[in-house]
C-alpha cells in the first residue's frame, strides 16, 4: 500500500538535502569544465609524455593515437539524415551480409523461502546473417545449480542450513555467456573476415566487482574474460561489450592523474563526454583502459590493458553509451568499421543494438517461467522420494500476486 500524502512529506523533510546535492552536481561541472579545456589541449604525444612523468601504471586510462583525431573529445560522425527512414536504410546497407550475433542470460536465484535449494541458469543467444530473405537462429541453454553447488564454504565444507548464496548463480551465468560468445566464434573460425560476426557482448570486460572478492570467487570472472579477449584475437573475430549508462570513471580519472588530484571530481564519464559528443553517432577517441582497482592493482588484471573503450551518442535524450573493444580492434584500423556496425545496430534497435535486445527476449526468465519451474521442480522433488518445503511467506506471496 502506497500513502501519496506520507511520500510527499518525506521528500519535503529530505529538500534542504537533495538542494545541497545540486549544488555539490554544479560546483564540480564547473569544475569539470576547467579540467576539460586544459585537457584538450594535449595532443597524443604530450600526454604520453605527461603521464611518462607520472609513472602510474594505472591512471584510469590511456591515449590512443586516435586522440589526435579528436575535437574536443569528439570525433564527429559523417552521415547525417532527413528521417528515421533514411536512417534506416543507412543501417540496413551497413550490416547487409554482415553477422552480428549476441549473449545474454537470466538466472534463478536460490531462495531461503524453498527446500532443498536451487538454483538455475539460462543462456540465449542470437545470430543474425542480415543476409538478402532473413537468416537468424536463437536457441537456449539451460542449467541447474543443485543443492551441493550452491554452499558457501568460506571456513570449510560444511554448508549451514538456510545459507544460500547467489555468487555462484551469478558466476555461472558470467561463465557460460563468455563460453557461448567463444563457441560462436569458433564456429565462423574460417569464414572470411568480413563473414565472421560482431559479438555483443552485454555488459563491461572490466571487472571491477570481482576486486571485492575472495580470490576463488574472482578467479572464474577473471578467466572467462581473458578467455574471451584471447578467442576474439585467435579467431579474429571482434567483440564489443556495451554498456548502455555506465559509471565508469576511467577518462575523469585520468584527468585527475594529469592534474595531480584525486577524488575530487563525482560525475563520471558519460557525463563528460555528454558535453562533447552533441550529434547522434558522434564518438569519443579509444582510450586504452588502465583502471585503477581491486584486481589491477593486485596483478591479476593484465588483460585490462587490453581493452579500448570509447563513449558514442546513440539517443537524443541520455548520455552517450560505453562501448568496449579488444585493443587489436583498433591495432588492426578495424576500429571505424566496427563502431558503424553498433550504430546500425542500434538505429535498427531504436537507441540499444537489436541483436542484445533480441538475446535479452530469449533468455529471459519471466516471473510466470519461474513458478512453472518451481512447480516442475516440485514434482522432480518428490520422484526422488523428497518433498518440497516453502515457508509460508512464500505460500503467502503466491497467493496475493
Amino acid at each position: 500500500m502506497f500513502d501519496r500524502n506520507k511520500a510527499i512529506m518525506a521528500l519535503e523533510q529530505k529538500r534542504a538535502k537533495f538542494q545541497a546535492y545540486r549544488a555539490r552536481q554544479e560546483a564540480q561541472q564547473l569544475q569539470l569544465e576547467e579540467w576539460l579545456e586544459r585537457f584538450a589541449h594535449f595532443d597524443y604525444a604530450t600526454m604520453c609524455a605527461a603521464l611518462a612523468e607520472v609513472s602510474n601504471q594505472w591512471p584510469g586510462a590511456l591515449p590512443t593515437p586516435e586522440w589526435d583525431r579528436a575535437d574536443r573529445l569528439c570525433i564527429p560522425f559523417a552521415q547525417q539524415w532527413r528521417d528515421h527512414r533514411a536512417a534506416r536504410g543507412w543501417a540496413l546497407d551497413v550490416l547487409l551480409n554482415r553477422p552480428v550475433a549476441a549473449v545474454d542470460g537470466s538466472q534463478i536465484a536460490p531462495t531461503k523461502d524453498i527446500w532443498p535449494p536451487v538454483g538455475a541458469v539460462q543462456i540465449g543467444w542470437f545470430v543474425n546473417e542480415h543476409r538478402t530473405g532473413g537468416s537468424y537462429r536463437k536457441e537456449l541453454l539451460f542449467e541447474i545449480l543443485a543443492p551441493d553447488e550452491l554452499s558457501e564454504d568460506e571456513d570449510d565444507d560444511v554448508v549451514a542450513e538456510g545459507s544460500f548464496p547467489n555468487q555462484f548463480v551469478n558466476q555461472m551465468r558470467f561463465v557460460r555467456e563468455c563460453e557461448k560468445i567463444c563457441e560462436l566464434m569458433a564456429e565462423y573460425a574460417t569464414a572470411p573476415e568480413r563473414e565472421r560476426p560482431l559479438c555483443f557482448f552485454d555488459g563491461s570486460f572490466i571487472i571491477s566487482f570481482a576486486g571485492r572478492m575472495l580470490p576463488r570467487h574472482a578467479d572464474p570472472y577473471v578467466r572467462a574474460v581473458q578467455q574471451l579477449l584471447e578467442c576474439s584475437q585467435l579467431y579474429r573475430t571482434p567483440v564489443v561489450a556495451f554498456v548502455d549508462r555506465s559509471a565508469s570513471r576511467d577518462i575523469v580519472t585520468l584527468m585527475e592523474t594529469l592534474n595531480q588530484r584525486s577524488n575530487t571530481i563525482v560525475p563520471h564519464d558519460a557525463r563528460l563526454i555528454e558535453r562533447c559528443v552533441t550529434k547522434w553517432g558522434d564518438r569519443s577517441p579509444f582510450f586504452v583502459c588502465a583502471r585503477a582497482d581491486g584486481l589491477s592493482e593486485q596483478g591479476r588484471a593484465p588483460f585490462y590493458q587490453d581493452v579500448v573503450f570509447a563513449y558514442i551518442k546513440l539517443t537524443n535524450d541520455l548520455p552517450p553509451a560505453r562501448i568496449e573493444l579488444p585493443r587489436w580492434v583498433l591495432d588492426a584500423g578495424r576500429a571505424e568499421e566496427i563502431v558503424d556496425l553498433v550504430r546500425a545496430e542500434c538505429v535498427v534497435g531504436g537507441g540499444y543494438p537489436y541483436a542484445i535486445e533480441t538475446a535479452d527476449a530469449v533468455a529471459v526468465i519471466s516471473q510466470q517461467d519461474r513458478q512453472r519451474f518451481y512447480a516442475l521442480y516440485q514434482q522432480f522433488v518428490a520422484q526422488e522420494g523428497g518433498a518440497l518445503q516453502q515457508t509460508r511467506k512464500a505460500l503467502s506471496k503466491q497467493g496475493r500476486r
